[in-house]
């Protein structure tokens, strides 16, 4: 375990095993549909090539950053779209692919600009979800594990864009991110 954390919460098996479950029922949700992933960047980028060869189907990769949470641990509650979609998703069927479901925030925001584009349909596929922290109505469609209220960090999760390598999720010591 790396020495800045304080418990391992998914270990690489866990991670694996999920995934492959999602990657399945994903598969089987999107038979004979137009699919379009969208992956949220930088956290989603593990969880997103690991998810995308475990749905075996035809389907269209595309990406988005999105900030919310600069140098933080807190969502500020500004929501900027620093890259944006590439694809005309109009008529096609969108699964966005986070990370962590937080404070929801950042998510609803994005499902209202990606819903105003058209698409046949638009759903959501979280790895984590904290619903602890939810300051608005939001449910990932696919979800991989539900966390409690601490600050989680390894297999694409940051603090302060490091330990996003680690290939195991763990929760930070608390004198690594509070001041």
């Amino acid at each position: 375990m790396h020495e800045h954390l304080c418990k391992i919460l998914f270990s690489e098996q866990q991670i694996q095993s999920k995934v492959q479950e999602l990657g399945v029922q994903i598969t089987s949700d999107y038979q004979g549909k137009e699919l379009v992933i969208v992956g949220i960047l930088k956290g989603a980028v593990v969880f997103f090539a690991d998810l995308i060869r475990e749905i075996k189907l035809p389907l269209e990769l595309d990406f988005m950053v999105i900030s919310s949470y600069g140098m933080s641990t807190r969502a500020s509650g500004v929501v900027r779209i620093l890259k944006d979609l590439e694809k005309d998703i109009a008529g096609k069927d969108v699964l966005i692919v986070e990370d962590i479901v937080d404070t929801g925030l950042t998510l609803s925001y994005l499902k209202d600009n990606l819903r105003a584009r058209g698409p046949a349909s638009l759903k959501v596929c979280s790895f984590l979800d904290k619903p602890s922290r939810r300051k608005v109505t939001l449910d990932p469609d696919y979800m991989g594990y539900t966390i409690p209220d601490e600050f989680a960090v390894g297999y694409g999760l940051d603090f302060a864009e490091k330990y996003r390598n680690l290939p195991y999720i763990g929760v930070l010591k608390p004198e690594f991110y509070e001041n």
